[in-house]
């Protein structure tokens, strides 16, 4: 402890930059977090608004510099213009931390300002998930997949739950070290007893009885690659034939990945002809990522990324992807970045639009929703299906981009988080992995590792009911903004009349 004292603010920011950082790699480290953030705490008790801004801007830009490095792996793109997209998204996500120091330090009279941090730290990753910039991928709770027992609330408070008692464990940890020793056995009661009855959670959710048989097909083919002319039916081959393979094991439903052939199947009348026969022939339906392509009422191309559900002697459905990953399906501001829309689709970049509509799937008296790659990292999508009666949650993703980094094991551990917090089973299939089953408490029941070519089988439980968090959303999240906007009226006032 003496050590820890003596230490910089420099250090310590550092150190709480890397243990957080760490903690979101796949590694099983979690725990880290609940002691990382302590010599941060230190630096905010210890500093004026002005400080701690810079601090906590520091510190932010470690932690996500390391959480988040996968974005500097991507191989869609040249090296320069990921390394560039890397620093942006670290620059912009570190500004929230900053943001948190100084308020804390603003409000911070008799070094008890801290004790709001919780609540703040909330509120921040909420406002985050909001808007074209949003990103949920970033939330504390992403570091607990490993630890069920302590996400089994979130079924009805959310993620946000799992930030909140995150960062009143690393406050808690301080004060007892610091201060009042005492408090020690307090401390450990609550952590026993919230451990207990999340174990209890657990262990007793039974998921239904009734099951869904569906084949995921993971075809691990290079994104590169596929959309080459040159590989092009070889890539069509290998499809059919793992379709065939998926055929054999007499599921419900067939489940490919986001953009599973290479090219535009709403146009390609004839491959969709015969993709619509072999579905009529087994009476089993698909459901399959594409690149849709419409034309505009003024002439425009509209691009979608898209998914097909094709089912026996009807008409497909499509269903086009909200939530667009920004400067990779699409520029915010393309006249000052990069003309893309005067581009057609390229393979290093797109020039999508986003759909409007949420569109629920339904067979054999199943209803399901579906979330394309990176919508399934925000809870409101999940949430938005589940609610529209949903008993079934399908994620498509391509994560080949990101090879073999830490982008698609938190990718896949987002999946785990949408399954608890609507106690709905998620059924995900990836172009080159993860894909698996998750059930309702978030066990994974099955899955299938990066880069590995893969069909099987899943006998997916039904839910029957909403959770919680499924009617009611984020009000964890509204009252923690109410409790702060409270505590921090009370502490201008103090401060005024003092």
């Amino acid at each position: 402890m003496n050590l820890f004292l003596k230490l910089s603010n420099w250090q310590l920011t550092v150190i709480s930059g890397i243990l957080i950082g760490v903690s979101y790699q796949p590694w099983n480290l979690g725990f880290l977090s609940y002691f990382g953030f302590i010599p941060l705490i230190k630096i905010f008790l210890n500093n004026n608004s002005k400080q701690n801004f810079k601090y906590g801007y520091f510190f932010g830009f470690i932690y996500n510099l390391i959480s988040n490095y996968w974005i500097g792996a991507n191989s869609g793109a040249e090296t320069i213009i990921v390394l560039f997209s890397l620093f942006l998204a670290t620059a912009y996500l570190a500004l929230f931390w900053g943001f948190a120091g100084l308020l804390i330090g603003t409000l911070n009279k008799n070094n008890d300002a801290i004790f709001t941090l919780p609540f703040l730290i909330v509120i921040l990753e909420w406002l985050r998930s909001f808007g074209p910039l949003g990103f949920d991928w970033g939330n504390l709770a992403l570091t607990q997949v490993n630890y069920l027992s302590v996400l089994q609330f979130n079924d009805i408070f959310g993620t946000y739950f799992s930030s909140f008692i995150i960062m009143s464990v690393n406050i808690s940890i301080y004060y007892i070290i610091q201060h009042k020793i005492k408090y020690i056995y307090y401390f450990l009661l609550a952590i026993t007893l919230f451990l207990f009855l999340g174990t209890y959670r657990l262990k007793t959710y039974k998921p239904s009885k009734d099951n869904f048989k569906i084949s995921i097909i993971q075809p691990n083919l290079d994104p590169q690659e596929k959309w080459n002319l040159s590989t092009k039916l070889k890539t069509l081959s290998i499809m059919d034939s793992l379709y065939n393979e998926a055929i054999l094991l007499s599921p419900h439903l067939i489940l490919f990945p986001e953009t599973a052939l290479p090219t535009y199947l709403t146009l390609d009348d004839k491959l969709r002809s015969k993709l619509q026969k072999k579905v009529n022939k087994t009476n089993i339906p698909i459901l399959i990522g594409t690149v849709d392509r419409k034309i505009g009422s003024d002439g425009e191309r509209i691009f979608n990324n898209s998914s097909l559900f094709m089912q026996p002697n009807k008409d497909y459905e499509v269903y086009a992807k909200m939530h667009l990953v920004p400067f990779a399906e699409y520029d915010l501001v393309p006249k000052f970045l990069h003309p893309l829309v005067n581009l057609n689709l390229n393979i290093d970049r797109g020039v999508f639009m986003g759909g409007k509509y949420f569109k629920l799937f339904e067979w054999e008296n199943v209803k399901f929703g579906n979330l394309i790659c990176y919508e399934s990292s925000f809870s409101r999508y999940a949430r938005e299906y589940a609610k529209k009666g949903a008993r079934i949650l399908m994620i498509q993703a391509n994560d080949g981009w990101l090879g073999t980094s830490s982008g698609p094991y938190q990718h896949f551990s987002l999946a785990i988080l949408r399954a608890i917090e609507n106690r709905l089973s998620v059924v995900r299939s990836g172009n080159t992995g993860i894909s698996g089953l998750i059930l309702p408490s978030g066990k994974v029941e099955l899955k299938k590792g990066l880069k590995k070519r893969a069909v099987f089988l899943v006998n997916v439980p039904i839910s029957s009911n909403n959770s919680f968090f499924s009617e009611y959303g984020d009000f964890f999240a509204v009252i923690c903004y109410v409790i702060f906007l409270f505590i921090g009226s009370i502490k201008c006032s103090k401060e005024k009349l003092f």
